[in-house]
């Protein structure tokens, strides 16, 4: 991405194709002067230079003598817009033909058409936000459920942003204080307090450990929880995918290893993300193919933070627990497994109350389904809901949704261990400086207060135009 931001440019902000209404935004310098080239105010007086930020003013766009559209021009002016410049935005009617001529006209008038994340760039480039809160717009704009779009809030006004200032300004002051010693090391004078060093540091460490470890929390949020279904082949996993989907997402067939591969869906349950995964049948089988399924389906109940298990109703009471009992020898402690007796309607009702009798006080939940029937589906859903509620974080809490952000925290951790080993081996206050100020330099890369054009391009590359 080139980081030209002396142009003025304009963009489409609403979504492709036709609607009610469509707005145009440009940024600039000279977007007042650009849009007042080709607006006509319905009320006669004042020109659009003159006018009051914050101020709304009806009008018509024209093409010379031709009239385009009558419009809506909202007005923005440098520093207190989104973008910290002159900001004009215009509503006009949803026309794609509408749209495109409009968007010509300013380009003629002497906008440049935007690229893709180019007018939050600015925002940032003018000091309106950091990189993380750039980040949490485009995160709050492609949110999809309600968690998603509170924590992407909360990274916008600066969840994070706060929290790391924090750390840098304790890392900063100690930093001034072991430099300072370098000036008076003729003196042997200590200015920095090695012990509340250490301390400062193993807490800073303690804090990175915390948000660190809401990652994988964070990026459940983004990308939704993930469900495997696994058992063995014939249970009825794909009938309750495609159940929970309410759609034909799976094949369902009673040839046995129809699944050879692991078929993954996303669906909204409660305000919560669930990423669902069905798998191949757990089986012996000398069919390759069929092999590889079933290596990826363990590969993905490892990667589950809940796992539904699914057992037949209609087998041996005692086979079912065997059965059950071996699989959740594999469930770590942090994994939520629930174990589904499938095809109860095909059962009698002893039988199955038998075998969830015998599966009871075992350390997961159990429940008796029909996926076909999608008799207690409804149930199972509401358990979902309740895991997923309980993983989520509290209001207020600052979660860590994206890579970047988690690899710098772990680059930081990592060179503020160094400190803690040079304090340990009496290492002098110049090369202790060093590695402070590397960690400081991996924490400001999140805020982007150290970033460079390459970073900054990948960046703002994946928002939409318009933003």
């Amino acid at each position: 991405m080139t980081l030209d931001t002396t142009q003025t440019i304009v963009a489409i902000a609403t979504p492709p194709g036709m609607g009610a209404i469509a707005v145009l935004r440009l940024s600039g310098e000279r977007s007042l002067e650009i849009t007042s080239s080709v607006f006509r105010p319905a009320k006669k007086g004042k020109s659009l230079k003159e006018q009051k930020a914050y101020t709304i003013h009806y009008g018509s766009i024209v093409d010379g003598d031709r009239e385009v559209d009558h419009v809506l021009v909202s007005l923005f002016r440098a520093p207190h817009s989104y973008t910290g410049e002159d900001v004009i935005e215009i509503s006009c009617h949803g026309s794609t033909v509408i749209q495109q001529q409009l968007l010509e006209l300013l380009v003629r008038h002497g906008a440049r058409l935007a690229q893709p994340g180019e007018f939050t760039l600015r925002a940032f480039m003018n000091g309106k936000i950091d990189l993380s809160q750039a980040e949490a717009i485009a995160d709050l704009i492609a949110s999809t459920s309600e968690t998603a779009r509170r924590v992407a809030l909360n990274q916008m006004r600066g969840g994070i942003s706060n929290k790391l200032t924090e750390l840098r300004n304790e890392l900063l002051r100690f930093t001034a204080l072991v430099e300072l010693e370098l000036d008076f090391s003729e003196e042997d004078v200590e200015f920095a307090n090695r012990q509340e060093l250490e301390t400062l540091v193993n807490n800073i460490i303690s804090e990175i450990d915390k948000l660190s470890a809401s990652f994988s929390q964070g990026n459940a949020i983004k990308a939704g929880i993930p469900v495997t279904i696994a058992g063995k082949p014939n249970v009825g996993k794909s009938t309750l995918l495609n159940r929970l989907l309410n759609e034909e997402k799976a094949i369902v067939s009673e040839i046995a290893g129809t699944t050879r591969d692991a078929i993954e869906d996303t669906i909204h349950l409660g305000g919560i993300n669930f990423r669902f995964i069905d798998t191949a049948g757990l089986r012996q089988t000398t069919d390759t193919i069929e092999s590889i399924g079933i290596e990826r389906a363990f590969a993905k109940i490892e990667k589950a933070r809940i796992v539904l298990y699914i057992a037949d109703a209609q087998n041996n009471t005692l086979e079912i627990v065997d059965e059950v009992d071996n699989f959740a020898s594999k469930i770590t402690p942090t994994q939520s497994l629930i174990v589904l007796v499938n095809k109860e309607d095909k059962s009698s009702q002893s039988h199955v109350d038998e075998i969830i009798s015998a599966l009871a006080g075992k350390g997961f939940k159990v429940l008796a389904i029909s996926a076909k029937a999608g008799h207690n589906v409804e149930l199972l859903q509401q358990q979902l809901i309740a895991i997923g509620k309980a993983d989520m974080p509290e209001n207020e809490d600052v979660v860590v949704t994206n890579i970047r952000h988690y690899n710098a925290l772990q680059s930081a951790r990592t060179s503020l261990q160094q400190v803690l080993n040079g304090l340990h081996a009496n290492l002098s206050g110049d090369l202790l400086a060093i590695d402070i100020h590397q960690a400081i330099d991996y924490l400001s890369e999140i805020t982007g207060e150290i970033s460079n054009d390459e970073v900054l391009g990948f960046i703002f590359s994946k928002f939409c135009i318009g933003k």
